[in-house]
């Protein structure tokens, strides 16, 4: 993307003149504020984001009212300490703060920022009151953890007794997770004396407290740049909600982790306010072989083996990621709410060292009615930048195609679930390893014309049966080539009903590349700068690439995708490339129908609609009975419900996949390899979603003259 930060370079000279009449004080300890820092930087994203970003915005009243609700919201998501009279005082900002913005003054933020202190030096006074005494656990009353729909509380008493609610209900938790506990330890041992409700409502209060008290240190710790960045997040996410703020210490740790891999788990984290998030799971890692930690999730506590769990909601990234990671073999217990129904699970990792080679193209044989299949997992499209000549997804597909060639396999399943992208280079010569030379996708900067990226090369790799398997995961690079291949009538699409609808690009860029006298380093701006189109004309932000064949997922009824994260650029189109249309297949339409007709009445993607439906449910519904009793009840029926559900992926293809002939003298020497492969296709021939795959290519019939429709 150096085109574009030419572009922006170009015309920093004004950029300096403007702020330059700011003075300049001596750097401050980071504890203490830096106001002058904090102008500069304000100026220098206001100027950066404006003439940069792919989504003009002006900087008017509704971009205002944007920034002064998304920075409320991320100072106090949970609602625990603003009320109506401080959102009152200060709403005579709500519609100042794009002029604000434009003269370098943060007086919104200083009001806001400096009664925010103030709470957080009440809040300690509010729970250690609170959790002085016992709760009434008889009363009939509930609690909804949808902070979006609930008001803020009108008084400083509603305030408090908002407060009271949800310290009752994390001690609830407790109480029910330790009696949980002791009526385990007396199935297995009837001698075993289960403790009183009182002592263990005791234990549980005591519990909060120290979770309270920690949480509060931690937030101690917190210096004026987080909250600060914080504010800064809230003006970048005006744009959009790729569009991001990073620290210069935040970056040092996205370098890290861009790295392909966390020891220990095999995760990517990112801190979100006083959250840590999964972002992603590294391929053939421990957490993704696991199977339970998905992206999204939140770690709201880690547990060494046989240890009580330590609670990491507010901890810096680098401090939890200590707790995380540990030796080969070991254990790690992880207390995470899940993104997709809002539940809190344990989920047990035995940590390994994370390989990246599991991040690579890889292939299995398949024998089906006396037929051979080849499947291709592609992770991710990856490319070395800095050595052109080391390995890439590209290469290696070519490779993987070429060895399987010489399997004699009759048709090519690729599997592109939860490939969130990576490099378009390689996405648009993958593509051009199934298609004759032409167009893959069309790349477009704001205010200028498509640009076609094509494919040069006339040479087609694979001329044979083509099916691409996708899911709500796979984006991006992944949703290009699924686009091109649909586009082109090369392949069948089979999957969840749409892909993610991630249609853009972001670049980072060095702030201080545009305000280079500056002494600090001011951080980098992750920007959204270019938008994909598919040949066709239409764009995937937000539309992605509907399968051919929707097949039920646990994601079907979920808010999971690009469409529902707010502030999300819309769906458009451009005008369509000239491309030539191959009809690959002379019984396209007879296939497509028949799979959906078998997935509508197989009782296991039945089992698995109905399962989606109840995480949907159980997503949309937030709210939790304070009423001991009820709440055991409410527990007891979720639990069982779940267990209808327990089986609902367990499946035997009773298909046996092989390692294609090349990697089977590599076994002698790496036990490890072999290992891996062997639970790899141990995972296949218990994968309901491969085996619908594997009936759809083998069905699949190559039109003997294929048909050219010209567009």
């Amino acid at each position: 993307h150096i085109f574009m930060k030419t572009k922006l370079l170009i015309s920093f000279l004004s950029l300096f003149l403007l702020v330059s009449s700011i003075s300049f004080a001596n750097p401050t300890d980071n504890k203490n504020p830096d106001p002058e820092k904090d102008k500069v930087l304000i100026s220098v994203l206001n100027y950066m984001l404006t003439r940069g970003h792919y989504v003009q915005k002006e900087l008017n009243d509704e971009f205002s009212e944007m920034v002064f609700n998304n920075f409320i919201d991320g100072l106090d998501p949970s609602k625990r300490y603003f009320t109506k009279n401080d959102l009152k005082e200060f709403s005579k900002y709500k519609f100042q703060i794009d002029n604000q913005l434009k003269e370098s003054d943060i007086a919104f933020y200083s009001l806001v920022y400096g009664r925010f202190l103030d709470k957080i030096k009440n809040a300690k006074n509010y729970y250690g009151a609170i959790l002085k005494k016992p709760f009434n656990y008889k009363k009939d009353e509930i609690i909804d953890l949808d902070y979006k729909k609930i008001a803020y509380a009108s008084s400083e008493k509603e305030l408090l007794n908002f407060w009271r609610k949800q310290l009752k209900l994390q001690t609830i938790d407790r109480i029910q997770e330790q009696e949980n506990l002791d009526e385990e330890k007396f199935k297995k041992d009837k001698s075993y004396k289960k403790r009183s409700f009182s002592v263990l409502e005791k234990k549980a209060r005591a519990e909060v407290m120290t979770s309270m008290e920690n949480l509060y240190i931690r937030i101690d710790e917190l210096e004026h740049r987080d909250w600060f960045s914080t504010f800064l997040n809230s003006i970048v996410a005006a744009f959009g909600p790729h569009t991001t703020y990073m620290p210069p210490n935040i970056k040092e740790s996205f370098d890290q982790d861009m790295s392909g891999k966390l020891e220990g788990i095999g995760a990517r984290l990112q801190k979100k306010g006083i959250y840590t998030h999964i972002v992603e799971l590294v391929s053939g890692g421990p957490a993704w072989k696991q199977g339970e930690l998905e992206e999204g999730d939140i770690i709201l506590k880690v547990a060494q083996e046989n240890k009580e769990p330590l609670d990491i909601v507010g901890m810096r990234l680098d401090d939890a990621i200590k707790f995380i990671k540990g030796p080969k073999d070991t254990k790690v217990l992880l207390t995470v709410k899940k993104k997709i129904d809002g539940t809190t699970q344990v989920i047990t990792i035995t940590r390994d060292i994370v390989q990246l080679d599991e991040t690579f193209v890889k292939s299995s044989v398949v024998e089906k009615d006396g037929k051979k299949y080849g499947v291709i997992d592609l992770p991710k499209f990856y490319i070395n930048f800095d050595d052109r000549n080391f390995r890439d997804s590209a290469k290696d597909m070519e490779k993987e195609i070429e060895r399987l060639k010489e399997e004699n396999v009759e048709g090519l399943l690729i599997d592109l679930r939860n490939n969130g992208g990576g490099s378009l280079d390689t996405a648009i010569k993958i593509a051009g390893l199934f298609v004759d030379k032409g167009p893959i996708v069309q790349i477009k900067y704001r205010n200028e014309a498509p640009v076609v990226r094509e494919d040069k090369d006339p040479k087609i790799q694979w001329t044979g049966s083509l099916v691409l398997l996708v899911n709500e995961l796979s984006a991006s690079a992944s949703e290009i080539f699924a686009a091109a291949m649909q586009d082109y009538n090369r392949a069948v699409i089979l999957g969840g009903n749409q892909t993610y609808g991630k249609g853009t690009v972001q670049n980072i860029l060095p702030i201080n590349k545009f305000y280079p006298n500056y002494d600090q380093d001011l951080g980098y701006l992750k920007m959204t700068i270019q938008k994909f189109y598919r040949i066709n004309g239409g764009s995937t932000q937000v539309e992605g690439v509907y399968s051919d064949i929707a097949m039920p997922t646990r994601f079907s009824y979920m808010k999971y995708g690009e469409r529902d994260l707010e502030g999300a650029l819309p769906w458009d189109k451009v005008p369509q490339a000239s491309y030539t249309q191959v009809n690959s297949y002379s019984n396209f339409s007879d296939v497509v129908t028949t799979s959906i007709e078998r997935i509508n009445k197989d009782p296991k993607f039945q089992l698995i609609d109905e399962y989606a439906k109840w995480l949907k449910k159980e997503q949309d519904d937030s709210s939790y009975s304070l009423n001991y009793k009820q709440y055991q009840k409410e527990s007891k029926q979720r639990e069982d419900f779940a267990k209808k559900f327990k089986s609902v992926f367990k499946y035997q293809s009773g298909l046996a996949f092989n390692s294609p002939s090349y990697e089977i003298p590599l076994f002698k020497e790496n036990i490890d390899l072999k290992e891996k492969r062997n639970a790899w296709h141990k995972n296949l021939s218990k994968d309901l979603y491969i085996s619908e795959a594997l009936n759809v290519l083998s069905q699949l019939k190559l039109a003997s003259k294929q048909e050219i429709v010209k567009n």
